[in-house]
């Protein structure tokens, strides 16, 4: 099919299936309008790049939104790895482009020049146009409202829209919520890719689990640690990035060490996050400002402090970033004194399962529809 060459992989045949789908779609008369939900690693992003390409070479302009701007920035370098070398370089629009910057992208959009853009929410500002949209792409669909998905897709006449989501969703509560919208699934991993082990350990373990991490980057993975606060809170009882950092070097002297948070700027983020991908670096210190848009393959262990503050999906988002190549990979919680029952049963599920949609199906549980819904 018309775009699976210039992937450097085969595709899955769930997502075969939905590039089949998408096709269909586009082929007719009425704008498309799909949900392609998938779990954590599913290849999303791969079936995107074959619709966006099919658009582009029938003559129409793509926009492809992410809520962050760090996903933004992850999806400009992979289009521009894959598709500028076919003629079609994307370019990057965000809120942290210098104002000539977004006035020359703007230009061009408005021109037709420019055929391919991405970016976050400046991508429907008014003073974004468009001289021939027929394609809107927006990832991690459940960040944005009904109302800004709408707002991108009025940039164009009527233009095809594919939104996805990484977060698995009940398939009765999705058609619920995205009743607008087809649902395709991506049901099944890409060959290779091998289960997390997770476990829960207390911090009368601590010792042992860095005895471990030292090992593991010895043998050339790299770690991520990640924690629910940049500071110290008096009003939050979890750990803190800024009040660990020392604690953390010492337990792992010799180790070159990055960090990564929300108040860094993006050119910040984006140097830290270079260096702990091209291996400068072996261990990343972050926010949950990794939880999507950080691809690093050797990545084989996340550690989460305080892991009793987070979210079933997002802990479950947050262990998609290891286990990305074929190497054993390893998911720790480390949980404070008396996390209390609720969080004790979330993360009970998060050692018990990697099925993203068992794992849906007890945030569902736990929180009620109210809350998923919202």
């Amino acid at each position: 099919m018309a775009g699976t060459s210039l992937l450097p992989f085969d595709l899955t045949r769930a997502q075969d299936r939905v590039v089949r789908e998408i096709a269909a779609d586009l082929g007719r008369r009425t704008p498309m309008a799909r949900l392609v939900q998938g779990d954590v690693g599913s290849g999303k992003t791969a079936v995107a790049l074959v619709a966006i390409l099919m658009a582009l070479e029938g003559g129409y302009q793509v926009a492809f939104m992410a809520p962050t701007e760090l996903l933004a920035e992850q999806h400009f370098r992979t289009l521009e790895d894959l598709l500028g070398p076919a003629g079609y370089p994307p370019h990057l629009l965000t809120s942290s482009c210098s104002a000539a910057e977004q006035r020359s992208i703007r230009v061009e959009l408005r021109t037709g020049e420019s055929r391919l853009v991405v970016g976050t929410h400046a991508l429907f500002q008014e003073a974004s146009r468009y001289e021939n949209l027929g394609l809107v792409v927006i990832d991690e669909q459940h960040r944005f409202g009904v109302a800004q998905r709408k707002a991108l897709a009025a940039k164009g006449a009527a233009p095809h829209v594919l939104v996805m989501t990484a977060t698995p969703i009940p398939r009765s509560l999705a058609l619920t919520v995205y009743g607008d919208l087809d649902l395709s699934l991506i049901d099944e991993l890409p060959p290779g890719r091998k289960t997390v082990r997770t476990y829960l350990r207390t911090n009368e373990a601590r010792s042992k689990v860095f005895e471990f991490l030292r090992s593991e980057i010895a043998r050339g993975g790299r770690v991520f640690i990640v924690y629910p606060l940049i500071d110290e809170s008096e009003e939050i009882a979890a750990a803190a990035l800024t009040e660990n950092e020392e604690t953390v070097r010492g337990l792992l002297p010799g180790v070159d060490i990055a960090v990564v948070h929300g108040r860094l700027n993006r050119e910040q983020r984006e140097a830290e996050t270079r260096r702990f991908r091209d291996g400068s670096v072996q261990v990343l210190l972050a926010t949950t400002v990794i939880e999507v848009g950080v691809d690093v393959p050797e990545a084989t262990v996340m550690v989460i402090e305080s892991a009793q503050r987070f979210g079933l999906s997002q802990l479950h988002q947050l262990r998609g970033r290891v286990g990305r190549s074929g190497r054993s990979a390893w998911f720790i919680l480390f949980a404070d004194e008396n996390p209390g029952e609720e969080a004790a049963k979330r993360l009970e599920v998060m050692c018990r399962t990697h099925d993203g949609f068992e794992i849906a199906e007890a945030d569902l549980e736990h929180r009620g529809p109210g809350e998923l819904i919202g």
